[in-house]
Parts: structure tokens; sequence; C-alpha cells
């Protein structure tokens, strides 16, 4: 029976206890469920630890995304028409296990993913030369690459060029000082963890990265947390400062 069909049988002697022990069961049902993840629509008491420096309460013992992926794929329900029904081809470089099943799931064969060395992408590709024609993909996600990456103005200019004429690209990377520095002569993977953060990064971005953007051509809106959620949903969901910024492109 129904709590609403319930009560008003209830002697009133018993309706404050009732109310009590219903309270009591959403408070230990909260302490065991005090975190969610929309990427795979499940609760946990808590995330797990991730990264070098291992952050707390960050990754999603389900499905394993990290705080970028939560709010990445918030963005993708409320933002785009990712999921409209309406047929696009994806491109999906360098991609995540969280995202990968279920991308393919809703595109089916229109879903490509990328990676110049990981042998279970469906293609090898070098994002400074990719090697589809012009104006060939609808969608482009690219997270976390681009500080890799030499020339990185060179693999925006690619995207640009590839990214269908009403599309969009999501380009996202870590954002970890006040303006972008970059040294191509720094070589030395120690001295690449002491200045960029990690032995395979090229350099560290800062806000002025939308600049390089739109240098190739972009039109580029930049979404936070905040322009998404309420601050109880960002505490639930685990959606800390590692999470950045959404930068979304189009062909303006």
């Amino acid at each position: 029976m129904h709590m609403k069909e319930l009560m008003p049988r209830l002697p009133e002697w018993a309706k404050p206890l009732l109310r009590r022990a219903r309270n009591f069961v959403k408070a230990l049902l909260f302490f065991w469920n005090k975190r969610y993840c929309p990427v795979c629509d499940n609760s946990s008491h808590r995330f797990r630890p991730y990264g070098r420096t291992p952050r707390e309460d960050a990754q999603c013992t389900h499905c394993g995304a990290l705080e970028r992926h939560r709010f990445l794929w918030l963005f993708l329900q409320k933002k785009s028409d990712l999921f409209d029904g309406k047929r696009k081809r994806m491109l999906h470089v360098a991609p995540e296990s969280c995202f990968k099943p279920r991308f393919e799931k809703w595109l089916n064969g229109d879903y490509i993913t990328a990676d110049l060395s990981n042998p279970h992408a469906m293609v090898q590709m070098d994002i400074c030369n990719i090697q589809y024609p012009d104006e060939s993909f609808d969608v482009i996600y690219c997270s976390h690459v681009l500080e890799h990456v030499q020339d990185d103005k060179k693999a925006i200019r690619e995207f640009f060029r590839v990214l269908a004429k009403n599309g969009w690209a999501i380009l996202l990377v870590p954002i970890y000082s006040d303006r972008t520095f970059e040294d191509p002569s720094i070589e030395d993977p120690v001295v690449r963890l002491r200045v960029f953060g990690q032995e395979d990064h090229v350099r560290r971005y800062g806000p002025d990265y939308a600049d390089r953007l739109r240098e190739a051509g972009f039109f580029v809106e930049i979404t936070k947390v905040g322009d998404l959620i309420n601050r109880h949903e960002v505490e639930r969901m685990g959606l800390t400062p590692a999470c950045g910024d959404i930068y979304y492109c189009t062909k303006a």
C-alpha cells in the first residue's frame, strides 16, 4: 500500500512514528547512495580514488567514468542533439571505455573510433593528418589528446576540415595554467613531468586554448558545470574542478 493511502488509516499516535521511520530509511539510502553517475545511471556510496596523485571520490565504481566524463554526458544529454534519433556520423578520438559501448549502441554503424597507437580502435589515425575527406563527420569528440600533440594547431585545423558544415565538435584539454605554455625543445620525460605535469605532455593549456580553436575557424561556446546543474547535483555527481569546461565547436 502506498504511503499516501496508508497514512489516513493509521491512528494519530502512529503517524509521527511512521514519518520518522520513513525519514530514517531515506537518510540511510542517501548515506549509502551519496554518489550518482549519469553515464551508467548507477549510484554508490562513493567514487574510487583516481590519478597519479589520487583524487578522492573521482571514478565511478560501475563504469569507470571520471569527473570530466560525467560532466560531458550531462552536456550531451542537455545541450546537444546527439540523442535526437537523427542519423549522425561520429568520430571519437582516443575512445574512453565508459563511452564506447554506449555510442556504438546508439549510433550503430555511424560511429568510428580512432587512435594513433591503441589496437582496439577501429582506425589507426594521426589527427594531424586525418585520412577522411572534407566534411566527413557530423560529430567529433576528442578529449585530453591535444596536450600530447606537438602541432596541435594543425590537428585542430584537421578537425575543422573533416567536420560537416552543420556539425559540431567537442575538443577538450586539461586547463592547468593562466596561459598556455609550450616549449618544443623540452624532450626529456623527467623535465616534461616537472614542467607540463606529465611525461608525455608537450604543453600546459590555459583559458586561451579557446583562441586556438577560433584561429582554426571554429565558433566556440564554453559551458561550465554551474551552467547545467545545481549545487546539490554537482556534489552528488562528484563534479569537482577536475572536470574542466566544455568547449563546443561549430563552423560559425
